[in-house]
């Protein structure tokens, strides 16, 4: 299937080819949002944690004879029932949240995300941004016609350095390799810009998986 090209100054320059097993494929909520849970999740820190009574200091000694004293029996003061002792089935950091979803849900998630934003125009695709100096201004000045927001994925070659520098200092702007896209990213920005290189990057770095 063919998609239009832009140049950086938002004029359309012509068409471009792109796969049909990338930017064809039909809807699938199901998919998208299993994949962006588990994303979601696995970027979870596990910082929530109450000590049990091994980890509270104190209670070395039982705190008063068993019997003879008409008090209840008592072993710790490190129990849970005691002010200061350890806490009964609190969050631990120990826990592992981790959930796991295959290579290929992961792609057709992406595959699906980036079919339908193509379809209702929030994907563009230009031939380059010409940016070829760590400024930030060179930047903004591209985005104000081609993501007028300020709100945009771009995805460059690997090797276009000075535009990942550029992009540092602009609050709702990512610049991203086009190996290592993911749900979250391609959901969280109204538009994505891809460069006609990167575009090729990314055709054969998924469009040849199985």
């Amino acid at each position: 299937m063919k998609t239009d090209l832009y140049n950086k100054g938002g004029e359309k320059i012509g068409s471009v080819e792109v796969s049909d097993r990338i930017f064809g494929k039909s809807w699938n909520a199901d998919l998208v949002h299993q994949a962006l849970r588990v994303q979601e999740t696995n970027r979870r820190e596990r910082i929530a944690h109450a000590k049990d009574r091994g980890e509270v200091r104190g209670g070395g000694r039982k705190p008063w004879r068993q019997k003879g004293t008409g008090r209840a029996r008592h072993g710790s003061i490190r129990s849970p029932l005691w002010v200061g002792g350890g806490r009964a089935h609190g969050p631990n950091k120990e826990k592992i949240y981790s959930l796991h979803i295959s290579q290929k849900m992961r792609q057709g998630a992406m595959f699906a995300i980036f079919s339908k934003r193509l379809a209702e125009g929030e994907i563009k695709v230009v031939d380059s941004l010409g940016i070829t100096e760590p400024k930030t201004k060179l930047l903004r000045d591209a985005l104000k016609v081609l993501s007028p927001r300020q709100n945009a994925l771009i995805i460059v070659s690997p090797e276009n350095k000075a535009i990942f520098a550029a992009s540092g200092n602009i609050e709702k702007v990512k610049v991203t390799d086009p190996r290592a896209l993911n749900v979250y990213d391609l959901l969280r920005y109204k538009n994505v810009i891809i460069e006609q290189g990167a575009l090729e990057t990314i055709e054969q770095h998924y469009g040849s998986k199985k």
